[in-house]
C-alpha cells in the first residue's frame, strides 16, 4: 500500500499549523526563554514537568539543557519531575495522584528555581499542583497550555510566562510544544553562551 499521500497531508498540515502559529507564539516562548535564562544566571534550577505525551516532551527539553542541542557549551541543570518511575508510582500508591509533581517538587524545588510545565490535553489536576507548590517555594512558572483548557492559565500568577498553544488536535498541540521546547532551549544557550566554543 502506498502511504506516500497521508504522509504528505500530515506534514503539509504540520508545517501550516507551525507557521500559522509563529506570530502569536513568538513573544511568550521570548518571554520564557528570559525568565529561565535570569533563573540560570542567578544559580536557579529548572524543572520540568508533564503527563503522557507532554512528559516525553518535558524530558527532551530537560536533556537539551543538561546536554545540548546544537552547540557545546557547559551543562545547564535542569530536572524532569515527570521521568522518576519509582517516586511517582510511590506517591501514587501513598498519596493523591495530584501529588506526583508537587510531592517531589516540595522537596526539591527552592526559592530562585523555576518550574516549566507542559499540558496539550487530559486532566490537569497533577500540573495544577505542581504550579501551586512551586509558587509556595517561591518559584517562577514557564506553563505551555492550549487555548481550549484554561485550568492552568488560571493558575498562574504575575510574573510567570504562559505560552498559549491554538490547534485543533492534541497531536498537533504536541508537535507545536515540541518546537516551543527547542526554542526555548535555543534562545537560553544564545542568551547564555552566544557562539559558545569549548576551548
Amino acid at each position: 500500500m502506498d502511504h506516500y499521500q497521508n504522509i504528505a497531508t500530515r506534514f503539509q498540515r504540520t508545517i501550516e499549523n507551525i507557521a500559522m502559529s509563529v506570530d502569536q507564539l513568538a513573544e511568550p516562548i521570548a518571554q520564557g526563554s528570559e525568565l529561565m535564562t535570569q533563573v540560570l544566571l542567578h544559580d536557579g534550577r529548572l524543572f520540568t514537568c508533564g503527563s503522557g505525551a507532554d512528559a516525553a516532551i518535558s524530558q527532551l527539553l530537560a536533556t537539551c539543557l543538561t546536554a545540548r542541542l546544537d552547540q557545546e557549551r557547559p551543562a545547564l541543570p535542569a530536572f524532569n519531575l515527570s521521568a522518576d518511575g519509582g517516586g511517582i508510582t510511590a506517591v501514587l500508591g501513598d498519596e493523591s495522584p495530584t501529588d506526583i509533581f508537587s510531592r517531589p517538587l516540595r522537596a526539591l524545588g527552592q526559592e530562585g528555581d523555576l518550574l516549566v510545565i507542559l499540558h496539550s490535553g487530559g486532566e490537569p489536576g497533577a500540573l495544577v499542583a505542581a504550579v501551586e507548590s512551586a509558587h509556595e517555594r517561591g518559584m517562577l512558572v514557564v506553563a505551555v497550555t492550549y487555548d481550549q483548557d484554561p485550568t492552568l492559565s488560571s493558575a498562574l500568577q504575575s510574573g510567570d510566562a504562559n505560552i498559549v498553544v491554538t490547534a485543533g488536535t492534541r497531536s498537533q498541540r504536541v508537535e507545536l510544544a515540541t518546537m516551543i521546547a527547542h526554542s526555548l532551549c535555543e534562545l537560553i544557550e544564545h542568551s547564555l553562551f552566544g557562539d559558545y566554543q569549548e576551548d
